[in-house]
């Protein structure tokens, strides 16, 4: 079975070496997630162990032996994940070049998998509204807390791991604008609306009398040194979602940072400000929103236009 070949022994030291050189070389100069690396790291080891039963390596295969060696492990991947393979494949074989270890690209004309679009899930205003209004209704720590996370979120479109990182000083400064360090390690200012900072200032008091958290640096601390875990956050708005009426399947921090996106460019928002707030370094990551419109869009003409009701 495919699926066998990636729990095959493990692949020569050599490719060990080659794969462990490349993935330093990209935490090093494009500072990938370490999620990131450890995909990259399967990956191109399921690859050298494909090319190994096929008698060759990293070093010397060609291009045919490669395309040959790609059902071995492509056949149990989703698209995406040979996509993502590829793409390991033909980096790693662009280092190879640049570090001297051959002299030719044999992945350069690999093809990857054509992709469905996935347009970007949102709730809707009225879905979040429901959702601010549920958590508004609760007093307990926690309640005044993810009120304080939803508000920010909204208001800001953070990716969660940069919302968990948030350091108390700035809110108990209430500031307006703070630098996030986002992926990459690239730096952006986010605004945040006058409810986001009356509701962190209303967390900031219940705060002070949690013995736990008054030490800790964090605005949303979790256990221990550490902050609030993603999966708390994500277990926190689903069991929200369930009280409030609306699809728990339908919301999780990374939804809501599509919500903002979506509805900011309902109400008006450019795209260069929008790519800004989100942290998209391409604006064709931005502009996927764009395709959520067609429907506002319609509706707009229809209301809008002086010929839209002649027949």
């Amino acid at each position: 079975m495919p699926q066998q070949a990636d729990k095959a022994a493990p692949v020569s030291p050599q490719h060990q070496k080659m794969v462990g050189q490349y993935l330093a070389a990209l935490k090093a100069e494009k500072q990938i997630a370490a999620n990131t690396a450890l995909s990259y790291e399967a990956d191109l080891l399921a690859v050298a162990r494909a090319l190994e039963n096929r008698g060759c390596s990293f070093y010397n295969v060609t291009a045919e032996e490669l395309r040959a060696s790609m059902p071995i492990w492509a056949g149990h991947l989703a698209a995406t994940s040979q996509a993502r393979r590829i793409s390991a494949i033909k980096g790693m074989m662009a280092f190879a070049i640049a570090e001297a270890w051959r002299q030719d690209n044999p992945a350069q004309y690999l093809d990857r998998p054509s992709l469905p679009s996935r347009l970007p899930k949102s709730l809707s205003e009225d879905e979040m509204l429901k959702l601010i209004s549920i958590s508004e209704k609760d007093d307990s720590a926690d309640g005044v807390m993810l009120l304080a996370i939803i508000e920010i979120l909204y208001a800001t479109g953070l990716r969660v791991s940069e919302m968990t990182r948030l350091e108390v000083a700035p809110f108990e400064q209430r500031r307006q604008t703070i630098i996030i360090t986002g992926k990459g390690n690239k730096e952006r200012m986010v605004a945040f609306t006058d409810v986001a900072l009356s509701a962190a200032e209303t967390w900031l008091k219940m705060r002070e009398a949690l013995p736990a958290a008054v030490t800790s640096p964090w605005l949303f601390p979790g256990k221990g040194d550490a902050p609030i875990s993603r999966q708390k956050v994500h277990q926190l708005l689903k069991d929200l979602a369930i009280k409030a009426g609306v699809d728990a399947d339908k919301v999780s921090p990374h939804i809501l940072r599509h919500s903002f996106a979506t509805h900011m460019l309902n109400r008006g928002a450019d795209l260069r400000s929008l790519q800004m707030l989100l942290g998209h370094a391409d604006i064709a990551t931005t502009e996927i929103y764009t395709k959520t419109q067609d429907n506002r869009l319609m509706g707009l003409v229809k209301d809008a236009h002086p010929l839209a009701d002649e027949s």
